[in-house]
Parts: structure tokens; C-alpha cells; sequence
């Protein structure tokens, strides 16, 4: 999903139907490994793949995902939807 576009935990909720808590946890993981960075904006952090890393490691996996995953039919799915994901429309949604 982050191949489409930079998108915050709450984006990635609605789209994966996780918890706002596994989300960070996962984003969390991503960070320390390099394959993501964030990016605050106002009082939102977007989330986006690091594809300037100066790290050949993390530049090889994203160029190996993207060819692994690029036919994979929930991955397909999941992308289309981060394309309309938009957090002001969810926050507006939730009470």
C-alpha cells in the first residue's frame, strides 16, 4: 500500500481492518529496519516507503517485494483501496 502513496496509521487501519496498535507495532518494526520512513504533517504522521535509503540491503527488499508482490491478488485489493484512502474523510466517520 505504501508503493501507492505515503498513508497514516489510521489509513492503514481502514484498509487492512487491523487495530491502530498492531499497525504502529508492524510500522514500528518497518522503521527500525529501514524499509520505512514517516513524515509529519500538521498533527498527522505519514508513513512511506524509504526508497532513497542509502542502504543496498533495504533497496534490494523493496525492489524484491515489489516483483514478488505486484500479481498478488490482496495486494492488488489492498492498494486499490490505500488510493482512496483519505484521513480526513475516516476521522470525520469515527464519533
Amino acid at each position: 500500500m505504501l508503493q501507492v502513496k505515503p498513508l497514516c496509521v489510521c489509513e492503514i487501519t481502514d484498509v487492512l481492518r487491523l487495530s491502530s496498535s498492531t499497525v504502529s507495532e508492524h510500522l514500528s518494526i518497518l522503521k527500525a529496519s529501514g524499509l520505512v520512513v514517516s513524515e509529519k504533517k500538521g498533527k498527522i504522521v505519514f508513513h512511506k516507503l524509504n526508497i532513497y535509503s542509502d542502504s543496498a540491503s533495504v533497496a534490494g527488499i523493496l525492489s524484491m517485494l515489489a516483483c514478488l508482490l505486484d500479481d498478488d491478488e490482496t495486494i492488488i485489493s489492498d492498494s486499490n483501496k490505500a488510493k482512496k484512502a483519505d484521513c480526513r474523510e475516516i476521522l470525520a466517520r469515527k464519533p
